[in-house]
């Protein structure tokens, strides 16, 4: 079962600029996800620059960028919200998809972590 969470963040928030790679990611959903009986908390990003085509971004930098987003935007928003989760999925897109849509023309990455100790931790996916 997924329920998407009202994004309650302003625009300005919902961006972020900050990532390693450089690139600019807006967040554009947040989807809760009970899977195994875990919580998984799914944080859904727009990443236009890893994009096939004229894109700049490899999967090796976009990951150092998954990692940061999990642990400075995804912590932040769960507390916020006062959410809790056993995985948190942090994916890039190129372009707006629809969740388990699949979408031949859609470059994405995805990567899991648990969190331990306010920490993101990497999870083999």
């Amino acid at each position: 079962m997924i329920r998407l969470i009202a994004l309650l963040l302003t625009a300005s928030a919902a961006h972020a600029q900050d990532v390693p790679s450089g690139q600019v990611v807006a967040l554009h959903e947040v989807l809760i996800d009970d899977v195994n009986a875990q919580n998984w908390l799914r944080f859904r990003f727009i990443a236009p620059q890893i994009a096939r085509e004229n894109g700049d971004i490899t999967y090796a930098q976009a990951g150092l960028d998954m990692e940061h987003l999990c642990q400075t935007m995804a912590l932040p928003y769960m507390s916020e919200y006062d959410l809790s989760a056993d995985m948190i999925i942090i994916s890039l897109s190129d372009q707006v998809t629809e969740f388990g849509a699949t979408n031949p023309e859609a470059t994405q990455f995805f990567d899991a972590f648990r969190v331990e100790n306010h920490t993101c931790i990497w999870e083999a996916f």
